[in-house]
C-alpha cells in the first residue's frame, strides 16, 4: 500500500562514476559504459537498479518499494523519492533495489527478489562494509520480513510507514469499517465484503460501498456512522497534507476529513487489493466472529469525536452497536489465513536493530500499527533492538528527505555502538537540521493507541 511515488532513475551526475574494473569480479549481468549506475533482470524476471557514487562510504543500502496495484508499472526503485536519493547519493551510499517479479500482494517472492539483488551488487561491486534494508509501506513490511527471516544479510533495518502489523492484523482491520459501513448503511445491500472472485467484482463492491458513503454524508446521522466506520481503522481526522488541521474539538472538520479517506480506503485497499490478496491466499483470510465492536471503539484513538458526533445527530451509538453485534459475521478460510500467517506475519524476534519512523496522521496504515509490532517484539524479548519514532503530520508517507536521512543516521549509530542515542525528537529534529537545513523536521513525542486487532506469529489474537 503506498502513495504515488517518483520513480525516477536519474542519478546525481556528481554521483555516477565508472569503478576501476580491476577490482572487480566478474560483473552478474552486462553493464552499461557508466558501471556506478547499472540496471539488470534477475531470475525470477523482477528488475533491479543500482547506484554507486564514487566515493562509496562502503554501505550499501536495500530499498523496498510500496505496493503496486494489479496492472500497474512496476519499476526498479532504490529510494523512496528524489530528493532523498541525492541527499544519500552525495553522501556516499550505494543504492539498490528491486522491481519484485509481480504486483500487488508480492509476498515472498519480494523478500527473495531483493536478497538476489543484494547478492547481484556484492557480486558486481564487492562485499559491502554495512548493509541497511529499509523501505517504505509495503516495502516496510518486506523491510521488516528481511530483519526476522534473513538477518545474517543485513546489519539492521528501517521502516518508514510500514506494514509492520502484518498481513492477518491488516486484512482483519481493514475489513472492520467496511462491515460497519454495509451494516449501518447498506443493510438491504449484497456486496461482498471478502471471497470477491475476480477484479470487476471488486471494482463493483467498491462502487457500490462508496455511493452509499457519498448519500449518507449529506445527514447528520449518515455523518455519525461514517465517523464510527473511520473510528475502527483509526483513521485520524487529519490526514492529509492538503488538509487544514482540525481543532481538537472541531468533529464535524475531522469527520469531513475522514469522510474522504473512509473513500480512499474503499476504492484503494478494501476490495481490490483485499481480492489480489484473496487470490494468492487461496481464500478469504478476514474474520469478525467474536468480536466486540463496542470494545474496539473503545480502544479507538477517535472514540471521542464519534461519541460527539453521535450526540449531535440525536443518534443512539449503543442501538449502532447493537446493530453490527447482531448482523452475520464473516468467518475465514483457515487454509488461507495458513497462508498469510506464514508469508506476511511476524514473530517479534529481531536480531539485529529496527528503527521505525511513523507520520501520526496516516489514513491507510493507521500509526497504531506500530503499537502491533511493539507487542510482538516485546513478548519475543526483543525489545531492546527495536525504536520507534514519529512525525507530526498527516499523510501517508509524507516524510521529508531530512527526516527520513535523519532516520537513517540514528540506526547507524546503534549499529556502531551497540546503543541507541538521540531516539527522542530534539535530537531527530536537530540531526535532520543538519542534513538539510530547509527540512522540515517535525519529529514529535508521541505514543501511539493500541492497534484494535493484533495478530502475529508467537501470540495470535483476533482483538477479543
Amino acid at each position: 500500500m503506498r502513495t504515488s511515488r517518483s520513480r525516477t532513475r536519474v542519478a546525481c551526475a556528481a554521483a555516477v562514476v565508472a569503478l576501476a574494473t580491476t577490482a572487480l569480479p566478474a560483473p552478474a549481468v552486462a553493464a552499461g559504459s557508466d558501471t556506478g549506475h547499472v540496471e539488470g533482470s534477475l531470475p525470477s524476471g523482477a528488475a533491479y537498479v543500482m547506484d554507486v557514487p564514487a566515493d562509496w562510504n562502503g554501505t550499501v543500502l536495500l530499498f523496498s518499494h510500496g505496493y503496486n496495484d494489479v496492472g500497474t508499472p512496476n519499476p526498479a526503485e532504490n529510494a523512496p523519492d528524489d530528493a532523498t536519493k541525492s541527499l544519500l547519493l552525495k553522501r556516499g551510499y550505494a543504492l539498490i533495489g528491486s522491481s519484485y517479479a509481480t504486483t500487488g500482494w508480492a509476498l515472498p517472492g519480494a523478500v527473495d527478489d531483493q536478497l538476489a539483488t543484494l547478492s547481484a551488487f556484492t557480486d558486481r561491486f564487492g562485499a559491502a562494509r554495512r548493509t541497511v534494508a529499509w523501505g517504505l509501506s509495503y516495502g516496510g513490511m518486506v523491510t521488516t520480513a528481511i530483519a526476522e527471516r534473513h538477518p545474517g544479510r543485513i546489519d539492521g533495518s528501517l521502516s518508514l510507514c510500514g506494514l509492520v502489523h502484518g498481513g492477518v492484523a491488516n486484512w482483519n482491520n481493514t475489513l472492520d469499517p467496511v462491515f460497519a459501513l454495509k451494516t449501518l448503511l447498506a443493510p438491504g445491500s449484497d456486496v461482498p465484503l471478502v471471497d470477491l472472485p475476480d477484479q470487476q467484482a471488486a471494482t463493483r463492491a467498491a462502487d457500490t460501498m462508496v455511493a452509499a458513503v457519498d448519500k449518507a454524508q449529506a445527514s447528520p446521522e449518515g455523518r455519525a456512522r461514517i465517523a464510527l466506520a473511520a473510528a475502527l481503522h483509526n483513521i485520524p481526522g487529519w490526514n492529509q497534507e492538503s488538509q487544514a488541521r482540525p481543532a481538537p474539538d472541531d468533529w464535524d472538520a475531522q469527520q469531513a476529513n475522514q469522510y474522504t479517506a473512509v473513500k480512499g480506503l474503499l476504492k484503494v485497499a478494501a476490495f481490490n487489493r483485499r481480492q489480489d490478496s484473496e487470490a494468492r491466499s487461496g481464500g478469504n483470510t478476514s474474520w469478525n466472529t467474536g468480536v466486540d465492536y463496542a470494545r474496539l471503539l473503545a480502544r479507538s484513538s477517535v472514540r471521542k469525536e464519534v461519541t460527539e458526533l453521535y450526540r449531535e445527530a440525536g443518534l443512539s451509538l449503543r442501538s449502532d452497536l447493537a446493530a453490527l453485534d447482531r448482523a452475520p459475521r464473516v468467518s475465514a478460510d483457515p487454509d488461507a489465513v495458513a497462508w498469510l500467517r506464514r508469508t506476511s506475519t511476524f514473530t517479534g524476534k529481531l536480531e539485529k536493530p529496527q528503527f521505525d519512523v511513523h507520520t501520526i496522521g496516516d489514513p491507510l496504515v493507521p500509526v497504531q500499527t506500530e503499537s502491533a509490532l511493539r507487542r510482538a517484539v516485546t513478548a519475543a524479548g526483543s525489545a531492546s533492538r527495536l525504536r520507534q519514532a514519529y512525525t507530526d503530520n498527516a499523510g501517508h508517507c509524507t516524510f521529508s528527505a531530512a527526516e527520513q536521512v535523519a532516520a537513517l543516521h540514528t540506526l547507524e549509530d546503534r549499529i556502531d555502538t551497540g546503543a541507541w542515542h538521540g531516539t527522542d525528537p530534539d535530537a531527530l529534529n536537530a540531526r535532520a537540521a543538519q542534513v538539510d537545513p530547509s527540512g522540515p523536521a517535525r519529529y514529535v513525542d508521541y505514543r501511539p493507541a493500541v492497534y484494535p486487532r493484533p495478530y502475529d506469529r508467537a501470540h495470535p489474537a483476533d482483538g477479543r
